[in-house]
């Protein structure tokens, strides 16, 4: 049986080969097979593929997030893990870990190698002991001071054919930009002067996948990845990895064609590993990475984090409710499923509001978000123009309400945002800031010159850990409130991913949704009150009769008219009838 999957798979790949690289295949066929003999991961026996369930808690952090006196960021933030959310968060996403040269770990320089400041492979390897590691494949492009980039500018092979060149005169108005910064840079090389294509930034140099060398490097490099305790890829910056000139470089077939490659590569060699697609830009395109199940096993829910806070800062969860209401299973192929967030590394994404919200009500939210302190990102859209692309801000202060000051208040406010993320269907996955309730780190900003360093403060652990001794504090609030959350969701089937999602009509200012375990076991209907005022609302006969129990708090709540009252940003997670 081992040997028929080995065998069906590899004749997989070669038509993969063969679409990608028609003249070249049966060489890569080749190569491949030879690469797996090397490394001796093919097919691990007892290894059963993933599948995600209501215990499934991811969280995102950097590597030296956490830091702590006379030992390596990696192993203080292990230390910290294990003893502050072991048993609610059962997968840690630690972002770029190798030495980079900018754009806090996205530019590598050496894939190969962990950043001697954050620690050693050891420390990586004891961090997926303890919890699921989800690790970055940095695909797209890699720093200038990579061996890779030094050995073009000198002319070597194979590295001189793994970047594309590009004349500074060629018609490039049909591509896609993310950023505001030239799509060509020029480099002095052995060869005179060229212009190699460069997406995202004059330091983050784009790898020219044409070339099947390039991709054979990233096998190498996810083999290594998986014998160090890697289970879940994170592809970034996918979307604009294939480049043909005359298209939008988007979102292209080959694009589509290499993603199905790695998620077969990594079913060949290690059958419980995972891909998720990191593609910031509106549902329906970002929906097309599952591809027929046989692409992303999980795709962000890019739109999720600007509509919960559009709902929150207006009272009025109008758009959310459309937008969660349109989710439909049926562009979600068996066994694929939603990453649910509403904050990371990076900003707000606001691209995948077009649609969505009217324009006159984007720039509303953009207000609101400067006059809570933070910034806002621009790209350059078809015509030339500044067009906004993200929020740059704490995601704590981005739902505050910075008229009334009321810190007891904007605790709510933040954790009702978060407990919408939790309840929908998919997984949820928590940024450490949001976490711990930090909020805008003016004082990076300043030092860095980036709007992203915001929401990307390095704490002292100790520091951390004196505020949570103290019940007062907004970190021990949080904290303690959010993990409270996340032990309910891993506890009830309702939540499991695969389990049905029904949004109920409850008003402009109250949030539900209806979750039911699959197999028809389990119901519990999630309220959210995203208003300043107390709402009453009346479930509908399909939710049973009341009165219901939160199993949040363990109270009872409703009554035998169905009618319930639900306190201004408060969150009600109700076991109802089927």
């Amino acid at each position: 049986m081992k040997e028929k999957r080995y065998y069906s798979l590899l004749e997989r790949l070669h038509g993969r080969f063969r679409r990608l690289y028609p003249e070249e295949a049966d060489r890569c066929i080749r190569r491949l097979e030879m690469m797996l003999g090397r490394y001796g991961l093919v097919c691990e026996s007892g290894v059963p593929p993933h599948e995600w369930s209501e215990k499934d808690v991811f969280l995102i952090t950097y590597g030296d997030t956490l830091q702590g006196e006379g030992e390596k960021p990696l192993a203080t933030l292990r230390g910290f893990l294990g003893g502050y959310v072991r048993g609610v968060i059962n997968t840690v996403h630690v972002l770029p870990f190798s030495p980079y040269s900018s754009d806090d770990g996205f530019s590598v320089i050496d894939y190969r190698k962990v950043n001697p400041r954050l620690g050693t492979w050891d420390d990586v390897k004891a961090l997926g002991t303890d919890f699921r590691l989800m690790g970055d494949l940095v695909i797209n492009h890699v720093s200038r001071e990579s061996p890779w980039f030094r050995d073009y500018v000198q002319g070597l092979l194979p590295e001189k054919r793994y970047f594309m060149e590009v004349e500074p005169s060629t018609d490039l108005s049909p591509v896609v930009r993310p950023r505001s910064v030239p799509l060509l840079t020029p480099v002095h090389t052995r060869d005179g002067l060229k212009h190699v294509w460069t997406t995202f930034s004059e330091d983050q140099v784009d790898l020219d996948f044409s070339n099947p060398d390039v991709l054979f490097e990233f096998f190498d490099i996810i083999m290594l990845y998986v014998r160090q305790g890697v289970r879940v890829f994170r592809l970034d910056a996918i979307a604009y990895l294939w480049k043909k000139i005359g298209t939008e470089c988007i979102h292209l077939p080959e694009t589509h064609e290499i993603v199905k490659i790695i998620r077969d590569f990594l079913e060949l060699i290690r059958p419980d590993t995972a891909v998720i697609t990191e593609t910031n830009v509106p549902h329906e395109e970002n929906i097309s990475y599952f591809g027929r199940g046989d692409e992303a096993d999980m795709v962000y829910q890019f739109s999720l984090p600007p509509l919960i806070l559009h709902a929150l800062l207006t009272g009025n969860c109008r758009y959310l409710k459309q937008w969660t209401s349109g989710l439909s299973d049926a562009g979600v192929p068996a066994g694929c499923t939603f990453l649910n967030f509403t904050a990371s590394h990076d900003g707000i994404g606001v691209r995948p509001l077009e649609g969505l919200v009217p324009e006159s009500e984007l720039e509303i939210l953009i207000e609101d978000v400067r006059a809570r302190g933070g910034e806002v990102s621009t790209r350059t859209g078809e015509n030339g123009e500044e067009k906004p692309y993200e929020l740059n801000i704490a995601y704590f202060d981005a739902t505050s309400d910075p008229e009334t000051g009321d810190r007891a208040t904007d605790i709510d406010r933040f954790l009702v945002s978060q407990a919408i993320a939790l309840c929908l269907k998919g997984v949820p996955a928590v940024y450490i800031h949001s976490l711990l309730g930090t909020q805008n780190d003016y004082e990076a900003v300043e030092r860095t010159g980036m709007p992203r360093s915001i929401n990307r403060s390095k704490l002292k652990v100790s520091q951390i850990e004196e505020q949570l001794k103290d019940r007062a504090t907004t970190t021990f609030q949080v904290l303690r409130r959010y993990k409270r959350l996340l032990h309910c969701r891993t506890q009830h089937a309702a939540f499991h991913p695969e389990g049905a999602q029904e949004v109920l009509d409850t008003g402009r200012q109250v949030f539900a949704v209806k979750r039911s375990e699959p197999d028809d076991g389990e119901n519990i209907t999630c309220l959210s009150n995203l208003g300043n005022k107390p709402a009453s609302i009346a479930l509908p006969k399909s939710c049973g009769q009341g009165p219901w129990r939160d199993v949040i708090t363990g109270k009872l709540h409703g009554d035998s008219e169905n009618a319930l009252k639900i306190n201004p940003y408060r969150t009600l997670w109700l076991i109802t009838g089927r």
